[in-house]
C-alpha cells in the first residue's frame, strides 16, 4: 500500500493545469494507446533484424560456410552442376559470395517456388536449398515492414511510424520542466518521491533519452514505406536528385520498366530506367564473362547477378554492401558485354546519398558491431517506453473510464493545432487521421453521453 505521503502527493497537481497542457497530454495519451503496440512490435523485430548476419550465420552455417580448396570452378559450371538436381528450373540470379569461405547462391524458379540453392564453389556440390518464403529473417523483415499483412500492413506501419513523431513532439512538451528544479525527474528518475512519481519518470525520462535515436530510426525507415516512401522517392527522382544522366553510356533509354521491377537494387537505383540489349546479338554472354566484368570494374564482392529472361533484357549487377559508399547497380548488354549503366554511390544526388547512409545505419551495418549495439539500445529504449507507458496507464485508469486527460475544448491551443497541421502536411496519412479524429470527436463522441463520459471528453 502507498504511504499517506504518497497518496497526498498523488492528489497534488504535478503539472500546470492549462488548456494547452491538457490538450497536448490528451493527444499524446490517445496516440500512445493506439500506436504504442505497433511501435513495440517494430522495436522488437528491428532489434532482432539488426543481427541478421550473425543469426543467419548460425542458422545456415552448413549452407554458408565452405572450405577453400584451391581455385573456384567457373560460375557456369556451378550452375550446370546445380541443374543436374533441378533440370527444369529457371535460373534467375547468381551470387558468387563475398569471401573465399562463402558458398555461392543460385536463385531459381522450380515448380512455381522461388528457391535459393547453395553451392560449394570449389567442387560444384549442392549444399542445400531454402525456400524464399521460409527464411526466418525474411519473416522478421516482413513483420517489421508490413506486419505480414501486405499493403494494409505497410500502411499501418507507416501510420504508426508517422504518429510516433507526434508522440515525440507532444512527449517533449510534457517532459519539459515547467518550473525551476533539479535535473532529477528530467534527466534521471526520482527514486524517493513515491511510486506515482517513479512510474511517471520511468516513462518520461527514458523517452527523452531515446528521442533522437527513435526519430532517426523513423526517418530512415520511412523511405521504404509504400505511400510516403514511394512519393518521396518520386520527388527525389523528378527533382534531379535521383539518378543523373551521367550514369548512361550514350543517351538515356526511354523505358517503361524500372530497375526495381526486375532486380533487388539499392534505394537510389530503384527508379532507374531499364536499358535493353542490342537485339542484333545472337549468343548470350556466358555468366563467367559477367563475373569477369564485375571483377574488372571493382564491384563490391557482395553483388548478385540478375539474369535476363528474354532477348531484350540485360544482366543486372546489384550490390548491398555493409557500407553505403560501396553500393552499385550495373546493367550489362547480354550479348556484347557492354556496360550500359554504372550507377554508384558517387553518382547519387545528395538525397540519394543521405538515404543510402540512413538505410545502412538503420540496418546496423555501416559501422559494424558498434552500429548494431547502438541501434539495439535505441530499440530496447523504445520497448521500455512503450511498456512503461502502458503500465502507467493501467495504474491510473479508473474502472469505467479510459483514464484519458479531461478534454478542455479548443481554446488557447491554436499553436498546437498549427503544429498538427504542419505534421499532417509532412505526413499525409497523419493528416487524414487527424481529420478523422476531429470529425469523430465533434460529431460522434460529443453527441453520445455515455461515450463522452467514458472518454472523458
Amino acid at each position: 500500500m502507498e504511504t499517506v505521503k504518497e497518496m497526498t502527493e498523488i492528489q497534488k497537481p504535478q503539472q500546470p493545469n492549462t488548456a494547452l497542457y491538457r490538450t497536448v497530454w490528451r493527444w499524446h495519451f490517445y496516440a500512445g494507446i493506439i500506436f504504442a503496440p505497433f511501435l513495440f512490435i517494430l522495436a522488437v523485430t528491428g532489434a532482432i533484424y539488426l543481427f541478421k548476419p550473425q543469426i543467419e550465420g548460425v542458422l545456415f552455417q552448413d549452407y554458408y560456410e565452405v572450405t577453400p580448396q584451391g581455385e573456384k570452378i567457373p560460375a557456369s559450371q556451378q550452375i550446370e552442376e546445380m541443374k543436374k538436381l533441378y533440370p527444369d528450373a529457371a535460373v534467375t540470379a547468381y551470387r558468387p559470395g563475398e569471401s573465399a569461405d562463402r558458398s555461392s547462391e543460385v536463385s531459381i524458379l522450380s515448380n512455381n517456388e522461388s528457391l535459393t540453392v547453395f553451392i560449394n564453389p570449389y567442387t560444384g556440390e549442392t549444399l542445400g536449398e531454402l525456400n524464399s518464403e521460409e527464411r526466418i529473417m525474411d519473416k522478421i523483415e516482413e513483420l517489421h515492414g508490413e506486419l505480414m499483412a501486405g499493403t494494409l500492413g505497410d500502411r499501418i506501419v507507416e501510420l504508426a511510424a508517422c504518429w510516433a513523431v507526434v508522440l515525440i513532439v507532444t512527449g517533449l512538451y510534457l517532459w519539459f520542466p515547467k518550473k525551476k528544479q533539479t535535473i532529477s525527474g528530467v534527466l534521471f528518475p526520482r527514486l524517493n518521491k513515491g511510486k506515482k512519481t517513479f512510474r511517471r519518470d520511468l516513462h518520461a525520462v527514458p523517452a527523452f533519452w531515446v528521442t533522437a535515436g527513435m526519430l532517426f530510426l523513423i526517418m530512415t525507415g520511412l523511405p521504404w514505406s509504400g505511400f510516403w516512401g514511394t512519393n518521396f522517392q518520386s520527388i527525389a527522382t523528378n527533382s534531379g536528385e535521383g539518378y543523373p544522366p551521367s550514369v548512361w553510356v550514350g543517351s538515356a533509354p526511354e523505358s517503361t520498366i524500372k530497375t526495381k521491377d526486375i532486380a533487388d537494387v539499392p534505394w537510389a537505383a530503384e527508379n532507374l530506367d531499364l536499358p535493353v540489349s542490342d537485339i542484333q546479338g545472337f549468343i548470350r554472354l556466358p555468366i563467367d564473362d559477367v563475373v569477369s566484368i564485375a571483377d574488372r570494374e571493382g564491384v563490391h564482392p557482395s553483388y548478385s547477378i540478375y539474369i535476363p529472361q528474354d532477348k531484350t533484357g540485360v544482366y543486372t549487377l546489384s550490390a548491398f554492401p555493409p557500407k553505403a559508399q560501396d553500393e552499385i547497380t550495373m546493367h550489362i548488354d547480354q550479348f556484347t558485354g557492354a556496360v550500359l549503366t554504372d550507377y554508384r554511390y558517387e553518382n547519387y544526388g545528395w538525397i540519394g546519398k543521405v538515404v543510402a547512409w540512413g538505410i545502412t545505419l538503420h540496418k546496423g551495418t555501416q559501422f559494424g558491431l558498434m552500429n548494431q549495439f547502438i541501434s539495439l539500445l535505441i530499440c530496447l529504449g523504445i520497448i521500455l517506453v512503450a511498456v512503461s507507458g502502458f503500465y502507467l496507464w493501467l495504474k491510473r485508469k479508473p474502472n469505467k473510464e479510459m483514464g484519458a486527460p479531461k478534454a478542455s475544448g479548443y481554446k488557447n491551443t491554436k499553436g498546437f493545432f498549427l503544429l498538427l497541421i504542419g505534421l499532417g502536411i509532412l505526413f499525409p496519412l497523419v493528416g487524414l487521421t487527424i481529420i478523422a479524429v476531429l470529425i469523430i470527436d465533434l460529431f460522434i463522441i460529443r453527441r453520445i453521453p455515455a461515450l463522452k463520459r467514458f472518454l472523458n471528453a
